[in-house]
């Protein structure tokens, strides 16, 4: 609960895909943005809005234990680029003995030399979006990479050092059968990686996957379908040696990503980029989101913060519960309330849930079956 983490925000995409609705943009979408928009000024800009978050900040900084780059598409930046980011954390908050430092990249933007240069630089994970091996699946993704490019991409990061590789996975697209994601998993597993993530695909509002699913060119995800995926995923990882420490991710020993249970254990970090938020004891806040816009504040000495909230008592207990109980160790029974302790105990004798330990060690945790409910149990417990 102590440790300190910095997430950067790259936002900026070679092509976007029809699912995403993260804060990205293309070249020709930030082609006529004006001053501020460009790889060269976003850089410029973020490592200053480093410094001044130290400046105007000084309670928050100390050495982050773990860094994320993410996006985006971060292997765009290059290995120069992303050395640069780094040396703005370095420089200003500083990094802590040990730190885990993880970028995400997109295979297709990646090489030999490229992992060579973030080894160099300090970066000692790294994040691979894999997303499907199947030509079809990646096509009604609007992915752009080909479908053996994150194999040699994982292959380059590990002949460079990197022992901490991830690969995300993406399930449910439409169109995908049993068997294709079948071949996504033995390439996964192929490839001897020691993290995977894997999602199933959401349709969000404003996407051109949501559009054509309106239109009726895409059917909706089936959520008896999704669940099905779920166990086949959760099955082969198991039997590969993985782990699955929250909801979505699996690791083998000593692969979980820092950075993220920093998140689910609701700690603390800073966010620097256009639309990148952060949390600092209770208080969260985030950037603005266009990089023009992002940068000209920056350039003007102003922090590029949108809006921030400070969290009551209840919004806090809310978080705690609602992001604790999606790890395998789940949370401790005392944190829960008396309504919803009762609650919890009524999905535990649905098989939902299981309580371990005893007194104040007694914990709540997701059983196999509660994983494939666990929004809907967590909204049951604090309802």
């Amino acid at each position: 609960m102590d440790s300190f983490g910095v997430y950067l925000h790259v936002p900026f995409c070679a092509t976007r895909c029809g699912y995403c609705d993260f804060n990205t943009y293309t070249a020709s979408q930030l082609g006529t943005a004006g001053p501020g928009a460009t790889q060269g000024d976003y850089l410029d800009a973020i490592v200053r809005e480093l410094q001044m978050a130290v400046a105007n900040n000084p309670d928050a900084a100390r050495p982050a234990d773990t860094v994320f780059v993410g996006g985006g598409t971060p292997s765009l930046l290059g290995a120069e680029g992303l050395r640069k980011l780094l040396d703005g954390v370095r420089d200003t908050f500083g990094l802590a003995d040990g730190a885990e430092v993880t970028t995400e990249s997109n295979p297709e933007s990646t090489s030999p030399e490229f992992f060579e240069g973030l080894k160099e630089a300090g970066f000692t994970r790294v994040s691979l979006g894999m997303q499907s091996a199947v030509p079809h699946v990646l096509a009604t993704l609007d992915r752009t990479h080909t479908p053996g490019r994150p194999a040699a991409a994982v292959a380059e990061a590990r002949a460079a050092g990197f022992e901490h590789i991830n690969l995300d996975v993406i399930y449910g697209t439409p169109g995908e059968s049993m068997a294709d994601l079948d071949t996504t998993l033995e390439a996964v597993l192929a490839t001897e990686v020691n993290h995977v993530s894997a999602y199933s695909l959401i349709v969000e509002p404003g996407t051109a996957m949501a559009r054509k699913v309106r239109r009726g060119e895409l059917p909706m995800p089936d959520d008896d379908d999704l669940a099905d995926r779920y166990e086949r995923i959760d099955a082969a990882l198991s039997a590969a040696g993985f782990s699955w420490y929250e909801v979505s991710n699996w690791s083998k020993p000593g692969g979980a990503c820092r950075h993220n249970m920093l998140y689910w254990r609701d700690g603390n970090w800073w966010g620097a980029g256009p639309g990148a938020h952060s949390h600092l004891d209770g208080r969260r806040f985030y950037n603005v989101k266009h990089p023009a816009r992002y940068s000209a504040m920056v350039a003007a000495g102003e922090l590029p913060v949108k809006d921030s909230e400070d969290l009551t008592p209840e919004d806090r207990h809310v978080e705690k519960i609602m992001l604790g109980l999606r790890l395998s160790e789940g949370v401790a029974a005392a944190a829960l309330r008396e309504e919803e302790l009762r609650r919890a105990r009524r999905q535990a004798e649905a098989g939902m849930l299981r309580f371990v330990g005893e007194g104040e060690g007694e914990r709540v945790q997701l059983t196999d079956r509660g994983r494939l409910l666990a929004d809907a149990i967590i909204v049951d417990i604090l309802s």
